[in-house]
Order: structure tokens, then sequence, then C-alpha cells
């Protein structure tokens, strides 16, 4: 084997993406000394971690900078920057790790991401990527808006900055300031999930119980979303409360639409291309990814189907280390796996076997690696 690409995604809670890419390049290196080219590509799909992940994929600078927190409160928050390049991930300045125990989706804002986004464009960049995963916030992508100029007013006439609970009171929208202040730059938004703005599939059911929404809450939050899909269609002409997406992180997707101009697009179709991800499978004889478990969630879009999807094309076998199997994921065969390979070498809880996640997979892909050469000329 000359030339292995490795692009795999965490293993939530035990393996981070920059790990994995860590063990397999020694795996890799140690069982094919003669390997010439080991390239590792850390990924991950919009959610916490995105940022760290494009540092290292594609030697972008980490740029940190004083935002406004889910309440309100001050905090440090990074993104990326490479050139006119920027990639923003949601969760830094609106998270829900960031609430701890005091989720509440009626309060939280997304004003930070707004100030995120703010310091990249002022800062010379022309195209921005945006991940929405891991929100605490259900304000339609208000806050994000009211940072870069967007103004909200009541029907006193009074500008105010609408979070979860107070979007019925939004009575006239202006972009003016917003519009000019994004003017030339483009948005791409990472989004994986298709549900519509409101209703049983929508944010505040789906995604409000996880954000410390009771039910009485997400049926409030829900009417919310309503009233700004209202307001979307009086003062923007906007018709998104269906369109698959707008209810990602709490209505972002809506918003960034509607306020932003961006485009939605598969978090791993945007991350691959952002990383060249094409490119760098020139020459591959191998690829190896992964995520934590694989099942019928992974190949709707995610980054097993995506890197699959391009493999397949050029027909470089792909193997996937991941943490568990589903019976389910046997449909990944069909869309460019070539094998599929679990880390669980004892069958236990994964509870217990947490903690020897690195070990284990290291053992399972050298395993793998040592069938390969013993087959190889």
């Amino acid at each position: 084997m000359k030339k292995c690409v490795i692009v795999s995604d965490s293993f939530k809670g035990t393996l981070s993406s920059l790990e994995i890419c860590r063990l397999a390049r020694e795996s890799v290196s140690a069982i094919f000394p003669g390997c010439r080219e080991v390239d590792a590509i850390p990924v991950a799909d919009g959610g916490e971690g995105t940022v760290d992940c494009f540092v290292e994929a594609i030697g972008a600078e980490k740029v940190t900078v004083s935002v406004t927190g889910p309440f309100g409160e001050p905090l440090r928050a990074a993104y990326a920057r490479r050139g006119e390049q920027a990639v923003v991930e949601m969760a830094a300045a609106a998270g829900l790790p960031l609430t701890g125990d005091r989720g509440d989706p009626e309060r939280t804002t997304t004003y930070g991401v707004g100030q995120l986004l703010r310091h990249a464009v002022e800062h010379g960049c022309k195209t921005v990527l945006l991940g929405l995963g891991g929100s605490a916030t259900n304000d339609g992508g208000c806050g994000c808006a009211a940072a870069l100029g967007a103004r909200f007013y009541n029907h006193r006439g009074e500008s105010f900055l609408p979070v979860g609970g107070t979007l019925d009171q939004i009575a006239q929208i202006d972009l003016t300031e917003l519009r000019h202040f994004l003017e030339g730059v483009r948005i791409l938004v990472m989004c994986d999930v298709e549900n519509p703005l409101y209703g049983p599939q929508g944010a505040a059911f789906v995604f409000g119980p996880q954000k410390g929404a009771d039910a009485a809450c997400v049926r409030r939050l829900d009417g919310q979303l309503r009233a700004l899909d209202q307001v979307l269609r009086r003062e923007l002409g906007m018709d998104l409360g269906m369109r698959p997406g707008s209810g990602a992180a709490g209505g972002m997707g809506a918003g960034c639409v509607a306020f932003l101009g961006a485009e939605l697009r598969s978090g791993i179709e945007a991350v691959l291309d952002t990383v060249d991800f094409d490119r760098r499978l020139e020459g591959a004889d191998l690829v190896i990814t992964g995520e934590g478990r694989i099942d019928a969630q992974s190949l709707g879009g995610k980054v097993i189907s995506g890197v699959a999807g391009r493999t397949k094309a050029r027909g470089i076998p792909l193997v996937a280390i991941v943490g568990g199997i589903d019976p389910s994921a046997s449909a990944a065969y069909g869309l460019g796996v070539t094998a599929m390979f679990g880390i669980d070498r004892e069958a236990k809880d994964f509870r217990e076997c947490a903690g020897r996640s690195g070990e284990n997979y290291r053992r399972t892909l050298e395993d793998v690696l040592r069938l390969i050469r013993a087959f190889s000329p």
C-alpha cells in the first residue's frame, strides 16, 4: 500500500476525530512502513469540535473572540480562518454544554454566533461555513441576525432582541444594515436534519426537550416559531415553515436562509469540499472512515455515507472502523463501504469499556491492516 487516507468522525464521548486520526496514522505506518503517504483528515459535521477539526485538516488559524453566551454572559469563543474562508460552529457561542443545568430555550440567544460571523467578515472572510450542531437555543436565528445588523421592532415600534419566548412580539424586520454588511459574503450552513420549523416534527417538539423544555414549554415554543413563520411571510415574503432543515438548531436553519441569505447544505458534503477531499483521494489505495455507531441514520448524510459516495465513484476500498454496528447498517455496503468492523472486543456494556476505546480502536484497525497486508502483492 502506497497511500492511505483516514477520514473519521469522532466516537462521541470516548474518542475525538483528532485522536482517531493520530491512532490510525500510527497504526498504518507501523503495519505498512513502506506506505509513502498517510493523509489523516479529522472531520466533524457542524457540532462541537468542528473548528478544531478544520484547524488540523486545512491548516487554518484558530481565532478567539469575546462574545455573548446563550444567556447574555460574556465568554471566549473561537472560529477557524484561512485566507478569505472561515468556519464557525454555533456550539461555540450558543451550545447546550454552555447552559449547564440551566437549559431554558425561551431565554437563550444566538447573538454570540452572529458576533463570531461579524468578526470573520470584518477581518476579510468572504465565505463562511457555519455548523448548526448542538444548539441550546430556539430563537429562529434572530439573535445572530441582530448581531449582524438586523433590527426587530415590536408593535409599539420599539427595537428589541427576540428570544425563543418573544418571537410573537416581532411586528417589523429591517435588514438594511445586515444586507449591506454581508454584501459579497457567501454563507454555507452545515445542516443534516430535515425537520420543519414547527409542528410535530419541528424544532420545538423534536429538539426542545433536550434543551430543557417541558411539555408545556414545548407547546409555547412551537407557537412562537409559528408566529415567526408568519412574520417572515409578511415582512420578507419568505415561506420557510415546512422547508426541510428550517427547524435545525431551534429554527436557526430558517433564520440563516431568511436573514443571512445562506445556503443549507449537507454537513459532510460541505466539509469534504472544504478540505479538498476529492483531490486528496487521488492515488489512494485505501480509505479508513468511522464513527461511534453505524446504523440506518449513518446512511442519511453522515460522515460515512458522504465519504462512501466519493470513494465508490473512484473504486477505492473503504473500511469503516466503528464503535458499534447496528443490524440496519448492512445497507452501507450498497453505498460503497467495503467492510465494517466494530471495536467492541469483549461484548461488554459501553460504560465498562469506554475507557479502553483508544486501545480497542488501535487493535481492531491493526488486525484489519494485517489482513490486508497478508493479501497484498
